[in-house]
């Protein structure tokens, strides 16, 4: 589990980055798990584990904003990406991503996803995507606050 808490978060964002299943590459784990780490130098953001047998998502973040990937989901490039952190900012409300398993999400869970989103049309190795969101979340704080990493 990555976790990093933020210093520059004005309006008390908090990101998770959860997936489901484990994460076996451990060069995959190690990219995402930098991209966590320097996001957390703007909002506090988690990235772990979960089972959906035992974590409930709505129980655990209620007012969260809950935003699925999913292969049919929304497209959007890195600046509409921002735009949706930086709503989470200025709401001050928490943003939950979620990726599934090798079964994809929970049936159960789809329909009440918040947004279900798409990083690309192409299939994915589960740890890549993860690394791919991480870096995409980074990326929008670096957007949002103008840093060279963008350029």
């Amino acid at each position: 589990m990555a976790r990093r808490e933020g210093s520059g978060s004005s309006a008390g964002v908090r990101i998770y980055l959860y997936y489901i299943g484990r994460a076996k590459d451990a060069h995959a784990n190690a990219v995402a798990e930098d991209f966590v780490s320097r996001a957390g130098h703007f909002a506090p953001c988690e990235m772990r584990e979960i089972r959906p047998d035992r974590f409930d998502l709505w129980a655990r973040h209620p007012a969260a904003r809950k935003i699925f990937l999913d292969p049919a989901g929304k497209v959007m490039d890195s600046h509409a990406f921002s735009r949706l952190i930086a709503g989470g900012e200025m709401d001050g409300r928490d943003l939950v991503f979620l990726i599934g398993g090798h079964d994809g999400l929970p049936a159960e869970w789809r329909p009440r996803a918040d947004l279900l989103l798409s990083l690309s049309a192409m299939t994915f190795p589960h740890e890549l995507a993860r690394a791919m969101l991480a870096e995409q979340i980074y990326r929008a704080f670096a957007i949002l606050r103008n840093l060279p990493y963008v350029r």
